[in-house]
């Protein structure tokens, strides 16, 4: 059974930092493309995303703070999120997408408040 599991969550004051790390197991991460959502009470958005290639792209709302990287030796992605503010705060979920195929981990909370 495939599983991305995500970790790395918590409290942090604003201003702070947090590194998200999503692990994959039954799937060899270099076919995928990765990305990290997040999902307030109400949506769910797209937050980074990196492709099998190493191209990147972000939400306007994070671009300059967060960084995505993968390391597929490892079967791991990380988000590493910088200069955090309280509308950062929600529920972050990793997701693969392959050819034909797609993953969504449980998610992490991210909860940034003083």
């Amino acid at each position: 059974q495939v599983q991305l599991v995500e970790s790395g969550g918590g409290l942090v004051q604003p201003g702070g930092s947090l590194r998200l790390s999503c692990v994959a197991s039954r799937i060899t991460l270099s076919a995928y493309d990765m990305a990290w959502y997040r999902q307030p009470p109400d949506h769910r958005e797209l937050v980074a995303a990196i492709t099998s290639g190493g191209s990147t792209n972000y939400a306007d709302s994070v671009k300059g703070r967060f960084t995505i990287s993968r390391d597929d030796a490892k079967d791991t992605v990380y988000l590493q999120m910088n200069s955090l503010k309280p509308e950062d705060t929600a529920v972050y979920y990793c997701s693969a997408t392959g050819r034909l195929t797609g993953y969504w981990g449980q998610g992490a909370q991210v909860t940034v408040s003083s």
